[in-house]
Formats: structure tokens, C-alpha cells, sequence
């Protein structure tokens, strides 16, 4: 239920009006259905008023506002977040910052790129290849997602294995801090050894530390060649011992994406791309670069996967292909949502060594708890997205899907790995943190977040 405190007629809504406009702050019930929840299943919380400024000055206006009123604080980009990150603590002002949407410059000179934070990823890297630069981050969610919550939530993406993370393309920061004042850290060099790396920190900290209204990129040359081939297989481990392979063979594709039977099912139910339903899983697999270096290792990466027993290999013989099928890797989550009235799409990364293992580990896990799980994710950097289907509605059967996400956790904290490699923690991974950090790890969070947020108003309830 809306807040009286942000009600149209109060006082408080007034105030806000004067720094954005009447027309940019929402506070009646109705108009704020859609601000209650972000792309997490079953999480929804209603806030008290969603406010849209326009530039860093308003922002920073706001901040003021609710420092003082000690008014709790969310920024929201387009929602698509995975882990609860954008979903509102009840009764508070949700900062909507899609306004924010200037590509500021690109400079071909020092491959970079500067942007405020409400522009959409997939617009970044069309900006970028106007000057045969490219962009290589690339969530599934990129044609609507905004680089703002790409780099609050340090996402990753089909091309993590070759060129790494959002974290690894941010160059500076511009940020608001909780009592509103306004820092730009880092810079356009390539070096800066001065002092803490702050932009770091920033980094995957899910809005609770600042609020970034722009970000500074790095860019790199546009790849000449690329290859993309599609591999079958009879059992769920072979495209698992198939990315060992490659990986032993020095062999660093820029894409390794794995789908079980269940999500290729799904999948071509959904877009009607050729995927076999009689296999036990699938490899897609895609290399870039000079052009005989990308010929020499798609056959290496082809041959591989004959060697663990793949019923076949196909290469796409056009650019149109190759983009079909990465699209249709892309629509996995969309095309398993359709299964059941709920989908809870987890998110683990575990060391490439062990994901034979974890795979079977999740079938099993499935099968122990009488739940349909499917699995599909970013082989290659040993990101697995076990996604269960299920009803929210069915109490007995939620039970159970608890117990299977805290078996999956313990498991991937036991092989080495995280409890979240792209998706943040937020609301929906909190309570297996301190799993993986222990006391000490949950600790020093704390402190910082102390330091930086001393009345707790950004994003309060995430991460701890």
C-alpha cells in the first residue's frame, strides 16, 4: 500500500516535484504496481513513491532528501535484476534512473567509451562498433538491460570466458553518495596505481554503497573472424568433459554455453532452431579473432567434442545462423517460463574441473526432491543456471525447492565455488552468504558498508 508520507498532496512529494517535475514522481497505489518487483520470482514488495530524474544534479537533489528525511533509497534500472537487487524495501522511494540515457562520448583514441547509467547494454556495443570497437559483456538480458544495474550487479554474460566481466570494462565511476555528494573515480589511463582502487568497490555492491550515474568504459578492437558451432550429445556430462577438453588444450573460445535436455527442449519448442530433443545435452560453442586463428581452433574445438562421444557437430555456415542460434541460447530463461507458473533461475559457478561433477549433482539433487530442474549456463567460466520449474502457490512443493537450492549452495561451496557468479546477491541469495564468506568475510561487509552508508538508506535488506 502506497505511503501517506509521499501521498500528492504531502509535503514531501511536493519537494520532490520541485526537483524533477510533478509529472516525474509516482505515488498513487496503482501507478506503483510495477516498481514492486524486478525479475526474481516470488519476491515482491511494494515501495511509497518511484521518482525519475534526469541528470546527476537531481539525483543528488534526492539523496539530500532522504538522507535527511533517512527515507530508504533503491535505484532501478528496466527491472530485469535476477537476485531481488531491485526490489523495493517496503515504503521506500525507488529512484528510477532510465532518464539517464546519454552516450556522453566515445573516444576511439583511448578506447573508451563514457555513459550515463541508464543506457541500455545492447546500445553500447551499436555505439562502439560505429568505430570498429567492440563492447564484449553481454548479459542475456542486453537488448533491455541497463548498464547501470550491469555494473551495481558486476554481470557477466555468454563471452565471460574469453574477455571476463562488466567489472573488467569499468574505468571510472561517477557516484553519489549516501548524503548526496557526488565523486568521479578512476580515469582514462590504462595505469593509475593511486591510492585504493574505489571504483572497485563499487563494482557489483548492488546500490548500497552510492548510486552510479555514469560509467567510463574500456573498449577493444572488433574481432575479424568468428565461428560458432553446435555440439549434441548423448549424456548430460559430455558438454561438461567437452569445455574440460578445450580448456586443457589452451583453447579460449569466446563463448561455451551448455544446455541440458530440458532447456533444449524448451528452447526449440520456443524458437524452432533445429535443436535436437533426443540428446542429453548441448554445447554451443563460438571462437573469435584473427581468422586462421578461428579456423585452427574450431576444428580443434570440433574434434573435441567427437572424442567425448558427441552425436554431431554442426558449424553455422552464415552470420544469420550464427545469430539465430546465440538468440536462441539467449531466450532459455523465457522459453523454460513457460513450463510452470513459476521459474527460479539459480545462478552458481563452481572451478571448470568440477562441473561434470555438479552437473550430475544438480540431476540428482532434482530427482532426490521430486522437483524438474533444468540446467543451461556459461560452461565455459563454469557458470551453471539450474533453473526450477515450479508453482509458488504449492506450499508443500516451495518447501521442497528450498531444500534443493540450500543442497545445490553447499555443494558449489564445497567444490570451491560461489554461490552467485553474475546475478548478485540481493534479496534471494542473503541467507547462504555467510556460507560462503563466514564471520569474519560478513564482517568486513558490514564495516564498509558502515563506512559509506552510516544511516543504512541505499538499498537497505540486500546482501545482509
Amino acid at each position: 500500500m502506497a505511503s501517506s508520507r509521499f501521498s500528492p498532496t504531502s509535503a514531501l512529494h511536493a519537494e520532490l516535484a520541485a526537483v524533477v517535475g510533478e509529472d516525474q514522481v509516482l505515488s498513487k497505489e496503482i501507478d506503483l504496481i510495477p516498481y514492486a518487483f524486478d525479475g526474481t520470482a516470488a519476491l515482491r514488495q511494494d515501495p511509497g513513491c518511484v521518482v525519475f530524474p534526469a541528470n546527476v544534479e537531481e539525483v543528488s537533489a534526492i539523496v539530500r532528501i532522504a538522507a535527511r528525511e533517512r527515507i530508504p533509497l533503491v535505484c532501478r534500472g528496466s527491472g530485469t535484476g535476477l537476485s531481488g537487487g531491485s526490489v523495493p524495501s517496503p515504503g521506500s522511494l525507488v529512484l528510477g534512473l532510465q532518464r539517464l540515457n546519454r552516450i556522453l562520448e566515445t573516444d576511439p583514441l583511448n578506447l573508451t567509451m563514457h555513459v550515463e547509467t541508464g543506457v541500455i547494454t545492447a546500445a553500447i556495443d551499436e555505439e562502439a562498433s560505429r568505430h570498429g570497437l567492440f563492447y564484449p559483456p553481454d548479459p542475456g538480458s542486453i537488448r533491455i538491460s541497463t548498464i547501470g544495474g550491469n555494473v551495481a550487479e558486476n554481470s557477466g554474460g555468454l563471452r565471460g570466458l574469453k574477455y571476463g566481466v562488466t567489472r573488467d570494462y569499468v574505468m571510472g565511476l561517477e557516484v553519489v553518495l549516501a548524503d548526496g555528494e557526488r565523486v568521479f573515480l578512476g580515469n582514462k589511463c590504462v595505469k593509475d596505481a593511486a591510492g585504493y582502487s574505489l571504483k572497485d568497490l563499487f563494482v557489483g555492491s548492488e546500490g548500497t554503497l552510492g548510486i552510479i550515474t555514469s560509467i567510463l568504459l574500456r573498449l577493444l578492437p572488433r574481432p575479424r573472424a568468428r565461428r560458432t558451432l553446435v555440439a549434441t550429445f548423448p549424456e548430460i556430462e559430455g558438454g561438461a568433459l567437452t569445455v574440460s577438453g578445450i580448456i586443457a588444450a589452451h583453447i579460449i573460445p569466446c563463448t561455451l554455453e551448455f544446455l541440458d535436455r530440458t532447456t533444449m527442449d524448451c528452447v526449440e519448442a520456443f524458437a524452432g532452431v533445429g535443436f535436437p530433443r533426443d540428446a542429453g545435452s548441448l554445447l554451443l560453442m563460438e571462437t573469435d579473432g584473427e581468422p586462421e586463428v578461428v579456423e585452427r581452433q574450431a576444428a580443434a574445438m570440433a574434434a573435441i567434442a567427437r572424442q567425448q562421444g558427441a552425436l554431431e557437430v554442426r558449424q553455422a555456415e552464415t552470420e544469420e545462423e550464427a545469430l539465430r542460434l546465440a538468440q536462441a541460447r539467449r531466450c532459455a530463461f523465457a522459453a523454460l517460463a513457460r513450463v510452470r507458473p513459476t521459474t527460479i533461475l539459480e545462478d552458481v559457478t563452481v572451478p571448470r574441473s568440477r562441473l561434470a561433477e555438479m552437473v550430475r549433482f544438480i540431476a540428482d539433487t532434482a530427482a532426490r526432491h521430486r522437483l524438474r530442474i533444468a540446467t543451461f549456463g556459461h560452461m565455459g567460466d563454469g557458470n551453471l543456471h539450474p533453473t526450477i520449474l515450479t508453482d509458488e502457490t504449492d506450499a508443500d512443493e516451495m518447501e521442497r525447492v528450498e531444500q534443493a537450492l540450500s543442497d545445490i549452495v553447499d555443494k558449489t561451496i564445497a567444490l570451491g565455488g560461489t554461490i552467485t557468479g553474475e546475478h548478485g546477491v540481493g534479496l534471494a541469495k542473503k541467507p547462504y552468504l555467510p556460507r560462503q564468506l563466514g564471520d569474519s568475510g560478513m564482517r568486513l561487509l558490514r564495516q564498509v558498508r558502515l563506512a559509506l552508508d552510516p544511516h543504512g538508506i541505499l538499498n537497505p535488506g540486500k546482501i545482509f
